[in-house]
């Protein structure tokens, strides 16, 4: 029998979810003998390497920090790759040309759509780096025209996400990362920054909106998801982009579809573990 065979790529990549979640998969979709997802420490200057000693077996990886601007070079982009300078997933064409796609934008639009979240107008993201960027591409496509970016430097946030505002549609303004704007409130609030957020300034930003999408999962519950709770407002978490983006990977790998819930499961079941 043969074994179609896919991974995580990443430097670090000892904690990724993506084994649990795809082989999760797998398992619901009745097809765990046939295929096999593992993990791989590679580093951005070993990638291309990594991917020429993939045999006919390989389907697809995935790739996250810091392969994913390196990726878009590395095979034929989608459209929506090109314009985020930012890919995801590599997809093999044994003996033609293999493609990189971007799920994150995808994950993020089905996980707000999941919550009710159909359109907006405005917003606040906190950063300004790859998931920054994809976060402002998927808010464009739910309407959303004026977006607040809190950054550390406004200088390089305008340099990543100005053309691709431009290209959207979208204005931005720059703000400081790691203090509350005095801002008028928004529709919805975007963190794609790991470092955690005080406590004041994590209320204080969840004071301005009603839809709070917390993007990373290093520090779940961060005190930016606790404070969306207890305010009661929409919350959605690192693992919710996760799971989004995992859901497409394993659609566009095996071509086959998959329900959240039990990928959401072994996600926050692996996370209570760790403590």
């Amino acid at each position: 029998m043969t074994v179609h065979r896919c991974a995580v790529l990443g430097r670090p990549i000892a904690h990724s979810l993506s084994p649990a979640i795809h082989t999760r998969a797998y398992q619901v979709l009745g097809i765990a003998g046939e295929w096999h997802y593992g993990r791989h420490e590679v580093g951005e200057a070993d990638l291309a390497a990594f991917i020429a000693s993939c045999g006919p077996q390989w389907v697809g990886l995935s790739c996250t920090a810091p392969l994913k601007e390196i990726l878009v070079s590395l095979g034929e982009p989608s459209e929506r790759a090109r314009l985020l300078h930012s890919g995801n997933t590599f997809l093999f064409d044994h003996g033609g040309t293999p493609r990189v796609e971007n799920t994150d934008v995808t994950g993020l639009i089905g996980a707000l759509r999941r919550a009710g979240v159909t359109s907006a107008n405005t917003a606040i993201v906190t950063g300004n780096g790859a998931t920054a960027r994809s976060s402002l591409y998927a808010l464009a496509e739910l309407g959303v025209r004026d977006v607040l970016v809190l950054a550390r430097s406004s200088e390089r946030a305008y340099a990543s996400l100005g053309p691709l505002a431009g290209v959207l549609g979208v204005h931005i303004e720059v703000g400081a990362f790691g203090e509350v704007p005095d801002a008028a409130a928004v529709d919805v609030l975007v963190s794609t920054v790991s470092a955690p957020q005080a406590q004041e300034v994590a209320e204080g930003l969840v004071a301005l909106t009603e839809v709070c999408f917390e993007a990373t999962y290093n520090h779940y519950p961060t005190r930016l998801d606790l404070a969306a709770r207890a305010a009661g407002i929409v919350q959605l978490s690192g693992v919710d982009l996760l799971v989004g983006q995992a859901l497409e990977q394993v659609r566009l790998m095996t071509g086959r579809s998959c329900a959240p819930e039990p990928l959401l499961e072994v996600c926050y079941a692996a996370l209570e573990a760790r403590g």
